[in-house]
Order: structure tokens, then sequence, then C-alpha cells
């Protein structure tokens, strides 16, 4: 069991596949993009696929997620996730991505035993999302989510962040896209996730600002506080339901008190939070041969020490060092 002292239990694992994006996302890094990491120090597949298996049989985790950078621009991914599939007991699994390339994988992922998706989209005009991304590839977003809900990765669900000056305006009409869609949105108050250190609190679209906005056209209805559990976004009804929209407030509302996850990054580090400074080496206890007894009981440790929170309710939070690409969303 992954628990810390303030009694905390991890069962859901995120894992960085990869550093590399297609995109360039003008709050998550620079046009000209990052340093990469070295092919040798990234984990291999067996070594993912061995670090999953000792967090599901030995350390109780029962969630994975798989995250990048860009997940999908690994080689081998669908075998990946055949291979977690295969796991007794077997884990749920999702994958956070930014949609290009999902059109052509989706169904082969749904097949190898993918159960859903997190997609990136952070608005309906491509000339805005041309601006957001620095690429011209919001028709292929468009398409690799229409390519995840007929493949059955469902519920699919839509993640925004609203920009000032750029889409604060378009959260009624991302809603209205998603209902329609049969879509699950959810707003991503702005982190500091930019590795050029251009956040500013100052200026930021708080979760107030966007429920004020949707409520100038919809009717939202929160979700009893027994239905959130450890969820990072807060739930509303829209009119009444089925549909429901998520709003995760990392900055303004923090939900580190009931945080259920452990973080895996694609050079083989443990983090026990996004935002926090220290790692855990894995890789080099895997590659040294160490047994699974112990590594299971280096990521415990790990995991003892986690901070009571994440530090962003803190108006004078520092950002992290590490380019947030190589950790995970």
């Amino acid at each position: 069991m992954l628990i810390d002292t303030y009694g905390r239990v991890a069962t859901d694992l995120r894992v960085s596949l990869t550093d590399r994006c297609n995109l360039r996302c003008t709050y998550c890094m620079p046009e000209e993009g990052l340093q990469w990491l070295a092919k040798p120090d990234l984990l291999s597949d067996d070594e993912i696929v061995r670090l999953i298996r000792i967090a599901v049989t030995v350390l109780g985790v029962t969630e994975v997620r798989f995250t990048g950078g860009e997940p999908l621009l690994r080689p081998g991914l669908v075998s990946l996730v055949e291979r977690c599939a295969a796991l007794e007991p077997r884990p749920r699994m999702s994958l956070t991505t930014n949609g290009i390339g999902l059109e052509r994988t989706a169904a082969a992922l749904k097949a190898a035993g993918l159960d859903r998706v997190n997609v990136s989209l952070d608005t309906l005009r491509p000339d805005v999302f041309k601006t957001l991304t620095r690429r011209d590839r919001h028709k292929d977003v468009l398409n690799g989510l229409r390519a995840a809900r007929e493949a059955g990765l469902t519920p699919v669900k839509v993640n925004s962040v609203l920009m000032p000056g750029l889409n604060d305006d378009e959260a009624p009409d991302l809603l209205a896209w998603a209902v329609e869609n049969d879509y699950e949105l959810r707003f991503i108050e702005q982190m500091p996730l930019d590795a050029q250190h251009g956040w500013k609190r100052d200026g930021m679209i708080t979760a107030g600002d966007i429920l004020t906005s949707l409520r100038t056209r919809f009717t939202l209805t929160g979700e009893d506080d027994g239905e959130r559990g450890s969820a990072p976004a807060e739930r509303w009804r829209v009119d009444g339901g089925p549909h429901r929209v998520g709003v995760i407030a990392s900055v303004t509302r923090p939900f580190c008190r009931a945080c259920d996850r452990t973080r895996l990054t694609a050079d083989g580090q443990v983090r026990t939070c996004l935002f926090a400074r220290e790692e855990t080496d894995l890789r080099g206890a895997l590659r040294a041969g160490a047994p699974d007894e112990e590594i299971a009981a280096v990521w415990k440790r790990a995991m003892w020490g986690k901070k009571a929170g994440s530090g962003l309710d803190d108006p004078s939070f520092l950002q992290p060092d590490r380019p947030m690409s190589a950790i995970g969303g």
C-alpha cells in the first residue's frame, strides 16, 4: 500500500511515456520546444510494464493513466496497453492526449484494453487553436475525439484551459458543443506548467470566472460531496442532467487533502505530486537488478514523505525547475 503520513492512500498511477509533444501550447512550452530526454534515459517498455505490475500487484494501484508529453508519440503504445491489460488484477486504464493521431489509433487502443481517454481541446475556433498551440491541427483533434467516442473509449473527457484575451469567452460554447457530442467537459485552471516561467497568477481565469460565464446560458446543479470522492474536478449537472461539467480548480481550490495519485516520470522517477521538487529514482534500482520487493519498498518510502499540499494556493509559489512535459499531467 502507498500511504503517506496524512493517511492518504495512492491508488491512481500516472505514467509519463515520453517528454516529447507535437504541439507547442503557449502555457506549456516555448515555440522551439525543449531539450528532450536522451533515449537511454527513458524507461523501456519492459521497465514500464514491470513498474506498473509492481504497482498493481504489490502496492494496491487500481487505476493507471498514460500521459506524456504526448503519449501517442510513444512507439509500441498499443502493445504496452495490451500487456498491462493482462495483469491480475487488471487495472482500469486511461490516456491523456492532445488528440492528434487518435483517429488512427483509437480502435486499436480499445481492442488492446484501454478503457477511456481524456483529450485536451481549449477552443472551437481553428484560428485560436493555431495561436494557442502554434500548430494548425484543430481538425485532427476533432476527428480524434469522434474516433474515440465511436471506438467506445468512453466517457470521452475533454480538458480545456481558458486564457485571458484568447479563449476566455468560449466557456458556454464549449459546454454546448460537449453536450451535443456527448463528451464530458472539464475546465482546468491554468497552472504553472510552462518551462519558460511565463505563468502569472494575476489575470488567471479562475473557477469562479468559469462558473459565472457558464451560468449565463446553463443551469448548474452541484453534485453531492460524496459523489466527488478523490476526483480533482468539482462537477455540476447541466440543466438537470444527465450531462455534467467539471472544473479543476488546482490554484484557487486545491484538492490535495483527497489526493490518491502517485506519478512516474518518463525517465523512471517517482513524484508524489505534480509540483513536487523532490524525486525518487526507480530506474536506477531497476537497472541495478533490484528485486520487486526492494523497488516496492523504495516507492513506499517516497510516498510516505508526501507533503500535505502542492503549494499552489500560496501566492509566493515558485514554479518547479523540471519541465512538466517529462512528468505528465
